[in-house]
């Protein structure tokens, strides 16, 4: 008997949500995905109850990332998610766990696992989080409702993902990624709120506030420059494509087609954006046990100050500011080298336990009756 099978009697518990039982067309699907993002920017609105005023949020730089509002019922985001998922990809990608996730019975071991682990991880981080002090309570009778109250977001979370993964389009985790992301640029360029410098918040209103008094500060508008140039680029490395001619031999069912040419399409960025999101997610956990450690008096990954590392392997793997180029050359060396490195890792494992490398791709092409011309019909020559 398997350890997931070991826990078959536990995923019975554990609520999940129904796959639609028909065909769903498009209007369906964008009504529930519309929904979904709807109820996200509602519960980001949700204050929790009992937090110390004048809370800092230590993983500001990751929070686009990890899709979470700091001070709200969400602040985890899709924390617990996504370290979920990092624990089942180092676990199945060392054959830990032997499963092959082509098979119905192992992929649905795989994601009850995936949610099991994220509840436990919910409570994990949640209990972290207030306990070291990143979100301190009022006093101390308030400790187990902030607790109560990441879990519960947390939780709506998870649900609100498989919601989008079986009802809407793609997943939740990169919906409600896409959605802070753009929230952030949004506000940070236009906001005409007031800003703690007595300046109005948004970059262009600041940029004209000033221009009106002849102060014209160029230097404001950078992260505006900066941010369109990586969505450019960012757009040009989608866009990319290594186009590979087919044709299609013979096809089960349907008799010989012969000179049906067509192309099939490889993208550059083949394993999305995953990988860096698994990457972000390590690094704050790193944070979080640096910080766990030391508050029980073995700060084996460095010493936690305010919130944040200054020292040992958490302050090596925290994210560097642009003058640490300058200042702390090591830091950020050994920043990029491990988070280049881990990016490659999860984007090898994602695409091996996704289904979507070389292997399994030539099989669904063979098995379609697809050749590349020129070439001998075979799962070999399609995979090469």
């Amino acid at each position: 008997m398997s350890a997931l099978e070991v826990l078959e009697p536990i995923f019975k518990f554990i609520p999940e949500v129904k796959s639609p039982v028909h065909r769903e067309d498009f209007n369906e699907k964008l009504k529930w995905t519309a929904l979904v993002l709807v109820l996200y920017f509602i519960l980001t609105l949700i204050p929790l109850y009992g937090v110390a005023p004048g809370a800092i949020d230590n993983f500001a730089q990751v929070r686009a990332v990890m899709a979470g509002s700091f001070g709200s019922i969400l602040t985890l985001g899709i924390g617990p998610i996504v370290t979920a998922s990092i624990v089942l990809q180092l676990l199945v990608g060392s054959n830990l766990l032997d499963l092959d996730l082509s098979s119905h019975k192992d992929k649905s071991q795989f994601q009850a696992t995936q949610k099991l682990l994220s509840i436990v991880f919910t409570i994990f981080e949640a209990s972290v989080l207030v306990f070291t002090g990143n979100i301190s309570p009022m006093d101390s009778s308030y400790t187990l409702i902030l607790i109560f109250q990441l879990v519960i977001g947390a939780l709506v979370i998870i649900y609100l993902d498989e919601v989008v993964s079986k009802w809407g389009f793609g997943s939740g985790i990169g919906l409600f990624i896409a959605a802070g992301v753009c929230q952030t640029i949004i506000v940070g360029t236009f906001s005409v709120l007031q800003g703690t410098d007595g300046l109005l918040a948004g970059i262009i209103p600041k940029f004209i506030q000033q221009a009106t008094t002849g102060v014209y500060d160029f230097v404001i508008l950078i992260p505006l420059f900066a941010t369109i140039v990586v969505f450019l680029v960012v757009l040009y490395g989608e866009a990319m494509r290594v186009e590979i001619p087919i044709s299609h031999g013979s096809v089960r069912g349907h008799g010989r087609i012969r000179g049906s040419v067509g192309k099939y399409p490889l993208k550059f960025v083949y394993s999305s954006n995953m990988p860096v999101i698994l990457t972000s997610a390590l690094l704050v956990n790193v944070t979080l046990f640096a910080n766990l450690f030391q508050k029980i008096g073995f700060p084996i990954f460095g010493h936690i100050d305010a919130g944040k590392p200054v020292d040992g392997i958490a302050w090596l793997l925290s994210t560097p500011k642009w003058y640490m180029f300058v200042t702390e050359p090591i830091h950020v060396i050994i920043y990029a080298i491990f988070f280049i490195g881990f990016c490659m890792l999860f984007s090898y494992l994602w695409v091996e336990i996704s289904g979507l490398n070389a292997k399994k791709i030539s099989e669904q092409l063979y098995n379609s009756g697809i050749q590349i011309p020129g070439f001998r019909s075979s799962k070999l020559s399609l995979q090469i």
